[in-house]
């Protein structure tokens, strides 16, 4: 058996998904109601000039805007560096404090296509979800060798599970999920609960809708 990192700490290392490849930690409410609603607030009396709109979604940048030879860091507001400190001491980033943070506006139907975080970041993606819950898909990245393919490289096809990211809750990526799967989100105006969501409590044996 893999050991953990000695730098994870115990609060995080009992929330590890073992359904899922290596690695995933979720935590259920790990913030409050009201802190979700402050968060919510600082986030939407922000500038405008803080918001980047993107096909299907809009963003915040907060720390400064990383590039391949570095990042001219921004000091962050105390309202997103209380939950930098408070994540970065479950040892999520080996260690260090987290510095950068994107801000993700998701509306009721959209969504962003498979992707992966790459090499300008720490191998680790961590996600405090506010407003909403929704289903973080993982796919297989398409092969560079189109000829040993079994089958069509589509979307569908390359799709291996989901995990259900509920309000409030802290999701930490690391390892093979950071490193080698692909994450999206489906543009849905409503998510199906299936076998494929490994995350769940108990298995799911009807499809079941939110």
């Amino acid at each position: 058996m893999e050991e953990t990192p000695p730098y994870i700490s115990e609060d995080l290392k009992k929330f590890i998904v073992t359904s899922a490849p290596p690695v995933v930690y979720y935590i259920p409410d790990f913030i409050t109601e009201e802190e979700e609603s402050y968060l919510l607030q600082q986030v939407y009396k922000s500038p405008k000039t803080k918001w980047t709109q993107l096909s299907g979604r809009r963003l915040q940048n907060w720390g400064g805007l990383p590039h391949p030879k570095g990042m001219i860091a921004e000091k962050i507001p105390e309202w997103l560096q209380t939950y930098c400190d408070k994540i970065s001491s479950l040892g999520a980033f080996s260690g260090k404090t987290a510095n950068h943070i994107l801000v993700n506006e998701y509306k009721s139907g959209e969504g962003i296509m498979p992707h992966e975080d790459g090499p300008l970041y720490h191998p680790t993606v961590t996600t405090i979800s506010l407003g909403s819950h929704t289903l973080l898909d993982f796919y297989k990245p398409i092969s560079g060798n189109l000829q040993e393919a079994e089958s069509p490289q589509t979307e569908e096809n390359r799709f291996v599970f989901s995990l259900l990211v509920k309000p409030r809750s802290l999701l930490v990526l690391q390892e093979e999920m950071y490193k080698t799967l692909l994450h999206g989100i489906q543009g849905r105006e409503e998510d199906l609960l299936t076998e494929k969501v490994v995350n769940l409590r108990n298995r799911v044996e009807k499809p079941e809708r939110l």
